[in-house]
């Protein structure tokens, strides 16, 4: 992922009298507007896998690791002419005249084109938006043909007290959505399931970085098994 602070992530609910969370801006997740599902993206998928079930050079993050992200990691995922490829079909999806990937960044790593491998029990959903500076389109590719469709990509809204919903949206002058919360840490159900988008196999899941979204679930326990996904983050 692209460097943006943490997320927030789970914690006991607020203590009483704790401030409540800013209520975000809400933008219905629309199909051909917010998020482009590329099914059969990649010419041949089998080589892409193969490839990366090949490597040796895997960053361990949590548990393997004390980190905070979790699972495997390791670059490039796509060579040259495939992240060519799938760069076309953005472009064509979106109507940008022209997307890009920072090179780097500071204060953190940017892992554009990143193959990423998380099993169950290494990581549960967590709810996050990327960082605005750093990119205005994100991308998932799935590259695990026997992984469920619950294994999957969901996009998400606040859920606030009473039950009201709230917003799924990060906007200016914030940069990410910890920003916007101005806290790192909130209470479990802080957000609600929005829109729930399938696992399959060589589908590319585009949408704006800004919106709320966390893998839908993890699976398997070895390589060969696990969830194994490649990730885009893309300027515009």
């Amino acid at each position: 992922m692209p460097p943006r602070p943490p997320h927030p992530r789970r914690r006991a609910p607020h203590a009483p009298g704790t401030p409540a969370l800013p209520v975000l801006p809400y933008r219905k997740p629309t199909l051909g507007r917010d998020y482009w599902i590329l099914d059969d993206v990649l010419p041949d998928p089998d080589a892409v896998r193969a490839r990366s079930l090949a490597r040796t050079d895997w960053t361990e993050g949590y548990p393997h690791r004390p980190e905070s992200w979790p699972g495997l990691r390791t670059m490039p995922a796509l060579e040259a002419g495939e992240l060519a490829h799938v760069e076309r079909l953005v472009v064509k999806a979106t109507g940008a005249e022209r997307i890009w990937a920072l090179d780097g960044a500071a204060g953190g790593t940017f892992n554009h084109n990143c193959v990423q491998v998380v099993g169950e029990g290494e990581c549960e959903p967590r709810p996050h938006t990327d960082s605005r500076s750093m990119c205005r389109y994100a991308a998932v590719l799935y590259l695990n043909p026997d992984a469920p469709r619950s294994c999957g990509t969901s996009f998400y809204r606040q859920n606030l007290p009473g039950g009201v919903l709230g917003g799924n949206t990060v906007a200016a002058p914030h940069d990410n959505l910890a920003q916007a919360l101005g806290a790192r840490f909130v209470p479990p159900d802080s957000f609600t399931e929005d829109i729930a988008v399938p696992h399959r196999y060589n589908r590319l899941l585009l949408y704006t970085a800004h919106t709320i979204h966390s893998a839908t679930g993890y699976w398997g326990s070895t390589l060969e098994d696990k969830r194994m996904t490649a990730v885009f983050f893309w300027m515009a």
